[in-house]
């Protein structure tokens, strides 16, 4: 029956992802309203698509296995962010995207892009670092503090107060800079109830998800920090590289990449309000500081790659996404060797 538990997570989650995409569609519309700029909209954006790591957690909490919620918000913000790269750099090896090069009359974006792909290039505004990944390695500095140091070990009610004024400030900087002209938005009937169906989706599967995980790590014995680790946080973030793939085809391809940091923020604060209420100890300590390390590393890889680029320009290279890769498949092999060296 343990495969039957595998295959609903697998649904569940997916079906969650498909619900938080449902309720990004108001914020989607309030950025172009407003004209914020499109390294900041995947921050907007992110209060919905993140609102699946936010609605794991709640469910977490409220069941009494937060360590599923703290394994998830930590591991998905680690696998999130080469996941969504990679699918992303595919994604804009197309000489021809949606957006740049769409038409005769695209201002020399079109040509620029086929540019790109020649040099083996994906261009990624500056903003995609300045507005978001280094605030964003702030916040996660700000989580380690608040449950890293040994005198203050765990999330307590004040923490999540401190978490979500901190979200605040990030929000408010990365939406008030880089501001342009708002444009008109349509609203239907179709997208209200769509995003009252996602809210619908958005709830089972965080259920499904969180149970599931439960009788998985139950069956085989694995601590319930390690199943959101590995497990849940895997789920959790595969369905993101889908849109992403779909985002950047359009041609948003600031926005797309940029999108894991906004979701990991939301993950990292809104996410850990509800753990922080029920007060949640910091178990397998070791394994907890390795994961926390690989929190940090890799938005700051990713800053220094996207600096670096190519000729001049800002962006990443398909050397610099098997960096990303590379990261990823240390963060595995650091995370085992802590449990097998008595972290678990």
């Amino acid at each position: 029956m343990t495969w039957l538990w595998g295959v609903a997570l697998v649904v569940a989650a997916f079906a969650a992802h498909w619900g938080a995409e449902q309720l990004s569609e108001p914020l989607k519309a309030v950025r172009q309203r407003y004209g914020i700029a499109p390294a900041a909209g995947g921050v907007l954006v992110a209060l919905a698509s993140a609102s699946s790591d936010v609605a794991v957690n709640t469910v977490s909490a409220v069941r009494g296995v937060g360590q599923i919620g703290l394994g998830n918000l930590l591991g998905s913000n680690v696998a999130s962010i080469p996941l969504v790269v990679t699918a992303a750099y595919l994604a804009t090896r197309s000489k021809r995207l949606g957006g740049e090069g769409g038409g005769e009359d695209d201002g020399g974006e079109g040509d620029a892009h086929r540019r790109h792909v020649e040099q083996g290039l994906m261009r990624i505004e500056p903003g995609s670092v300045t507005v978001v990944a280094l605030p964003y390695l702030g916040m996660v500095a700000l989580f380690a503090v608040l449950t890293a140091v040994p005198a203050w070990r765990g999330l307590q009610p004040i923490d999540g107060v401190i978490l979500l004024g901190a979200y605040l400030v990030f929000l408010a900087q990365a939406v008030l800079r880089g501001r342009g002209e708002g444009e008109q938005v349509q609203w239907s009937t179709k997208k209200t109830w769509l995003a009252v169906g996602g809210l619908a989706a958005l709830a089972v599967g965080a259920v499904v998800i969180v149970t599931a995980t439960q009788r998985i790590a139950g069956a085989f014995g694995i601590p319930p920090l390690v199943a959101g680790l590995f497990l849940t946080a895997t789920m959790t973030a595969l369905p993101a590289a889908f849109t992403t793939w779909a985002v950047t085809r359009s041609g948003q391809v600031t926005s797309g990449v940029s999108s894991p940091f906004g979701d990991n923020t939301v993950a990292l604060t809104l996410g850990a309000v509800p753990l922080a209420l029920v007060g949640l100890p910091v178990q397998d300590y070791p394994v907890y500081l390795t994961v926390l390390a690989f929190v940090a590393l890799m938005p700051a890889v990713y800053a220094a790659l996207v600096h670096r680029g190519r000729q001049g320009e800002h962006g990443l290279a398909g050397t610099h996404v098997l960096v990303l890769l590379a990261v990823l498949i240390a963060y595995g092999a650091a995370t085992t060797a802590a449990l097998l060296l008595g972290g678990g």
